[in-house]
């Protein structure tokens, strides 16, 4: 553990102390597209972040072949350099579209050909659990297959979801979170060396977007573009498709006892056919949405709009802040569920603490003009618009009151509005507001 926490210090450092210069060279590079209908940011903002990212990948694993423990997956396992191998790839990809524009349709191709290095590698999917058939073997094209229809589905999630400052990031470092759990717990619990790689992947994953993450926060002073969103989106990916097929009953003997038992002991097994689906949840029902509303609309499946969750949440009158929480909140509900449930399966209080937090989250979703205000004891210690307002005072004309000065970010009253209403042109999609300095 101590080795895979190294790996991942060094790779949020690499990646938190690049993304500065990385930032001045997409100014220079004129890695700044002007703000499109969709865009909510304000004012043109660099690319190219995942230029950091991918260094930092590279980092990562540069540190973990020279480390102890973990230079024995460089050792017993290519898949480390066919991740770097599809990496590289899909990097460039990224890059050369962040600064071009190239054709969708051109940047398909390419996830699909840094898929196929990868498999070509032997990072695919060799056999996969099906409940009540068992494990069933692949053929090479179909391992090929569907190792392609994962990678490609995987990056256009994560990059569907790249809407907000810090959401895909987020998102992706709280799914690398809960699938670095689960991996590391089926390699120490039960032995199978098949699952370091994967537990690798993820500790890399959740230092690149920790990293980058200072930098991305709300108002973001750099995007990762698609070579970032495109990058973490294949190395997720790698890590299901890793661990996929890799678990053997037969090692974790867990067909003993009764009937009953054995399902739900059995349930580590299953667990890796839907943990990638899990932890992409959000960006793939997005992802879904987005191509069934389009497709309705007569227009291309790749024909960018402003009707993606995130978009929706701002609509109905949450601030850009807040809109990012509330997606954290339910990725983190579905990933950590499921890890939860892996653990232990036939525990009812795991049932039912989802049911309770998504009740949360639903509350937290329908109210949007709700502020929170701190204990006045904590009022030094959160942002301006957490505290207090204080006593409104009259002036002598009648007019204007205290509260009204008490900073930038003084509370007023939100205005939704409809996706591609004029004027809109703030983070936070919202109706102009009066600011004070």
């Amino acid at each position: 553990m101590r080795e895979y926490l190294l790996t991942l210090c060094i790779t949020a450092a690499v990646t938190y102390l690049l993304t500065g210069p990385v930032r001045k060279f997409a100014i220079v590079a004129g890695a700044m597209p002007e703000i499109r209908a969709r865009d909510v940011h304000r004012e043109p903002t660099p690319r190219l972040g995942g230029i950091a990212m991918f260094f930092g990948l590279c980092a990562g694993l540069l540190v973990a072949d020279h480390l102890t423990n973990l230079s024995e997956v460089f050792e017993k396992s290519n898949e480390p350099r066919a991740l770097l191998s599809g990496a590289a790839l899909i990097w460039l990809i990224g890059v050369l579209d962040d600064k071009f524009e190239i054709d969708a349709l051109i940047k398909l191709g390419g996830q699909m050909i840094a898929a196929g290095v990868m498999v070509v590698q032997g990072l695919t999917i060799l056999w996969i659990p099906l409940p009540g058939v068992g494990t069933v073997a692949l053929t090479q094209w179909q391992g090929t297959l569907l190792t392609v229809a994962l990678v490609v589905i995987t990056i256009n999630a994560v990059n569907f979801v790249d809407g907000l400052d810090g959401l895909a990031a987020g998102m992706v470092c709280i799914a690398a979170a809960a699938f670095f759990m689960y991996a590391y717990r089926i390699w120490y619990s039960y032995g199978i060396e098949a699952a370091a790689p994967a537990s690798l992947f993820a500790a890399i994953l959740m230092g690149m977007c920790l990293g980058f993450l200072p930098h991305n926060m709300h108002p973001a002073r750099i995007f990762m573009g698609d070579s970032g969103s495109m990058l973490i989106g294949l190395v997720l990916a790698a890590g299901a498709i890793s661990v996929t097929g890799q678990v053997d009953p037969d090692v974790m003997k867990l067909f003993s006892g009764s009937e009953r038992n054995a399902v739900h002991q059995m349930v580590p097994v299953y667990i890796p056919l839907l943990m990638p689906l899990t932890i992409i949840a959000i960006p793939a029902a997005d992802l879904i949405l987005a191509i069934v509303r389009r497709t309705w609309r007569g227009q291309s499946p790749f024909a960018a709009d402003r009707g993606h969750l995130h978009h929706r949440l701002l609509e109905i009158g949450h601030s850009h802040s807040r809109a990012v929480l509330i997606m954290y909140f339910f990725s983190a509900l579905i990933a950590f569920g499921a890890l939860a449930y892996s653990v232990n399966a036939a525990s009812m209080w795991i049932v039912l603490s989802v049911v309770f937090l998504s009740a949360i989250g639903l509350v937290l979703l329908l109210l949007p003009r709700f502020t929170p205000r701190a204990p006045r004891w904590a009022e030094g210690f959160v942002p301006p618009r957490y505290r207090r307002r204080k006593a409104a005072t009259v002036t002598a004309s009648g007019s204007g009151t205290a509260a009204a000065n008490e900073g930038e970010d003084a509370d007023e009253e939100r205005v939704p509005v409809t996706a591609g209403a004029s004027g809109v042109n703030g983070a936070t999609a919202l109706g102009s507001r009066s600011r004070t300095r």
